[in-house]
């Protein structure tokens, strides 16, 4: 008899041959309920797997593209306290700005510059005349003070400086930047 080897009693779960530090191992199926866990897992896995990259409708470039526009776009409107040409350039070639200032600007500006801004009461927008000045500036200038004798409201008091700023872009973006 090996005295290493553990004694088995009569109707005790078999034991493997092999002891190591003493420590013998029974030899015994696992449990269903943990062969099942087991199973899900490796089915979840490969689903997951297949769901994510193979069937998804965007890939890793699209989703950085998008997340790298939301940061520019933070970025500039927390430099935006300052409303320079520059700013006001950057902001017009953001589509976040852009599409942000279409909204408003056809809510608001459109019954006089027309949806397409090519004017109507008020004066076409995308030709290369400018009134009361053509800069960013000048342009934000025009949209928030307004220009009474001619019947523009200033926009800046009922807008508030974000949404003007976001018409400007809107504005500046059917231009080419200097």
């Amino acid at each position: 008899m090996n005295p290493n080897k553990p004694v088995q009693e009569p109707g005790d779960d078999p034991i493997r041959e092999h002891v190591f530090d003493g420590i013998a191992e029974y030899d015994r199926r696992m449990p269903n309920w943990w062969l099942m866990t087991l199973y899900a897992s490796i089915v979840f896995a490969v689903g997951y797997w297949m769901v994510t990259q193979h069937f998804s409708t965007s890939n890793d470039e699209t989703r950085l593209a998008a997340e790298l526009q939301r940061i520019e776009t933070e970025k500039i409107a927390a430099s935006s306290t300052t409303l320079d040409d520059a700013t006001l350039w950057k902001m017009s070639r953001n589509p976040a700005f852009v599409d942000a200032g279409r909204t408003t600007f056809q809510s608001t500006c459109a019954s006089c510059h027309n949806a397409a801004l090519t004017g109507g009461i008020g004066p076409n927008l995308v030709d290369a005349e400018w009134i009361h000045g053509g800069t960013p500036g000048e342009v934000l200038k025009t949209v928030t003070e307004g220009v009474l004798p001619k019947g523009m409201p200033g926009w800046g008091p009922m807008l508030g400086g974000k949404k003007v700023s976001e018409v400007v872009a809107f504005i500046l973006s059917q231009h080419d930047a200097p």
